[in-house]
């Protein structure tokens, strides 16, 4: 296949300008144009992201091999009923954080993954530097109590796990008897244990991360985003592991055998998400931005490498090959979701024969796949690509995670200068596209975001079934800015929105998101959020994929089960060979 000539000159070409201020790139990368908002920020595209080198998980492990953080059990007291509590110390440059472990005797019949449950198997908190016993009494009190607990200062999150109820009793039974459980069975569910929440940020008492960021041994480790959470859920499943293998030998004694280590590395921790964690797309537009503008610049610049070595061409067909088979071996209960599978086992066929070619040595041949994706492939396929592509070139790719963070502190102010002509020329670049909708007709309209009174979660209901329009949330930001635009038509173009807003404050969130938009462009979505179409269940795929999450599984249009860390090496085999690509399996 030829390269488009007019397409290559475009991606060669340095830019003067691109879609976010004062990017740096590598001496020996080209800046080229990104994709535009308007094509990347379609739900159903953001619906379709796969974890990449920029995901959080791989951030952290990546981190704590190339600082050599050390791992530590400091307490191990479970009994041989499963219950008690272990502490899991990381010791990182400059402090500690210890996972505070407690594990309980659940009966069958209390074991739910709904966020309304009120007992778990084990539940978890995350602890800055190293317990006394009196913390450990204290939080003995509050932890297992989740929600109705109350944490401190000194606690960074918050979380519960339950078990496997497919898997964990046949994987005690197995090691008690002195023998490795089946291999394909846990690599079938994939986990061992699955958390319902890790909360952080401050949520129900623990320290927020205003409190984190100012201190300077905590401001170094957690500036990432979600760097608390991810930190959580590795040691979480360092615990699983020992805790099934504990249990093993509670049952089995001297026939007992650990689970072997690379069964145990298969392994992540599971994970349900629901409808609680959808509306977080919507409410941080510029922490969004900085993601989705990190990824669609590691993609310009992987596109815009002229000569593509023999070896990235050989990963990436390796990758690919490796991703068809998992594909074509992953099973979805959800008729959606069983669609983009079948779509994204044909696109990965079709690019590994089309990336094979002889065309491979033609200068710019990642941007030519690119465009050739884009043409031929599903939206599954093209961002598989594009994720998939950013493997070989760690030296582009790898320092724009360091912008990910949200640190613009202005950004919650809004500028009462502007005119009212500056303001609507602002919602027009990023809302044009909603003028087109009929606003006043019922499917446009049909969904109602509200928050539930009984667990203060987020949740989403039909507008003209349900008398939910007095508890709507502010998460129909394309709605409320085509209202934004009509009411401004009624002010001089030369009127201070300031003014506006003294009479008419139904708008300043609008207003708010327009001024946003000059420099967070990726930060809106440019789908209806409240159409009678639109699917939750993209918007948690698109941060799920930021985490780093892989194995999804939606069992409604509402709710997902995934994967964290699977083939993660343990804190005691890390390092700097085997802290980046175990996310993906060899074959």
């Amino acid at each position: 296949m030829k390269a488009d000539s007019s397409k290559t000159s475009e991606v060669a070409a340095l830019l003067t300008e691109s879609t976010s201020a004062n990017i740096t790139y590598p001496s020996n990368a080209a800046a080229v144009r990104l994709r535009p908002a308007d094509t990347v920020m379609q739900l159903d595209r953001l619906g379709s992201l796969h974890q990449c080198r920029l995901s959080f998980m791989r951030q952290m492990t990546r981190r704590m091999a190339a600082e050599r953080w050390r791992f530590s059990r400091p307490e191990f007291n479970i009994d041989n009923t499963g219950v008690g509590y272990a502490v899991y110390t990381a010791h990182y440059p400059g402090g500690e954080a210890s996972l505070i472990a407690f594990a309980h005797d659940l009966p069958d019949e209390l074991r739910s993954d709904r966020v309304i449950a009120e007992q778990w198997d084990t539940t978890f908190t995350l602890f800055n530097g190293q317990p006394t016993k009196e913390d450990i009494e204290r939080l003995r009190k509050n932890v297992p109590k989740q929600e109705a607990g109350r944490l401190s200062e000194k606690e960074l999150t918050l979380s519960r796990a339950n078990r496997s109820v497919r898997l964990w009793e046949t994987v005690v039974a197995a090691l008690a008897s002195g023998q490795q459980p089946d291999e394909t069975a846990l690599q079938g569910v994939g986990y061992l244990m699955r958390t319902t929440a890790v909360y952080g940020s401050g949520k129900f008492g623990a320290a927020d991360r205003e409190q984190l960021l100012a201190e300077p041994t905590t401001a170094r480790l957690f500036t990432a985003p979600f760097s608390v959470e991810m930190l959580t859920v590795y040691l979480i499943r360092t615990f699983v592991r020992d805790l099934i293998n504990h249990a093993a030998r509670c049952a089995g004694g001297s026939r007992a055998v650990t689970l072997a280590p690379e069964l145990a590395r298969g392994l992540g921790i599971g994970n349900s998400t629901g409808l609680g964690m959808a509306p977080f797309l919507i409410n941080h537009p510029v922490l969004i931005h900085n993601w989705i503008n990190a990824r669609e610049t590691a993609i310009a610049r992987v596109r815009a490498v002229e000569v593509v070595h023999e070896q990235a061409v050989s990963m990436v067909s390796t990758l690919l090959k490796n991703q068809l088979r998992d594909a074509q071996h992953d099973h979805s209960q959800h008729p959606i979701q069983q669609k983009k599978q079948r779509a994204l086992v044909d696109d990965l066929q079709r690019l590994i024969n089309f990336i094979l070619q002889p065309s491979s040595k033609q200068p710019f041949f990642w941007n030519a796949v690119m465009d050739w994706a884009n043409d031929h492939l599903s939206l599954e396929g093209q961002e598989c690509l594009a994720s998939l592509l950013l493997e070989p070139y760690p030296e582009l790719v790898d320092d724009l995670s360091l912008g990910m963070h949200d640190s613009v502190s202005h950004s919650q102010r809004i500028d009462g200068s502007q005119s009212v002509s500056e303001v609507t020329e602002l919602l027009k670049t990023s809302f044009s596209w909603a003028q087109s909708i009929d606003w006043q007709s019922e499917p446009a309209t049909a969904r109602c975001w509200y928050v539930s009174e009984e667990k203060l979660e987020p949740r989403l209901g039909e507008r003209y079934e349900e008398p939910l329009s007095d508890y709507e949330q502010p998460l129909a930001p394309a709605r409320d800015a085509v209202a934004a635009i009509n009411a401004l038509q009624n002010w001089a173009d030369e009127t201070t929105i300031a003014e506006v807003l003294v009479a008419e404050p139904q708008h300043r969130r609008a207003v708010q998101r327009a001024q946003w938009g000059r420099y967070a462009p990726y930060g809106e979505i440019r789908s209806n959020t409240i159409d009678a179409d639109m699917m939750p269940i993209d918007l948690l795929r698109a941060k799920l994929s930021f985490f780093g999450a892989t194995r999804f599984d939606p069992r409604s249009d509402r709710w997902v089960r995934i994967c964290l860390y699977p083939g993660a090496p343990y804190p005691e085999e890390l390092n700097t060979d085997n802290a980046d690509r175990w996310i993906y399996p060899i074959h």
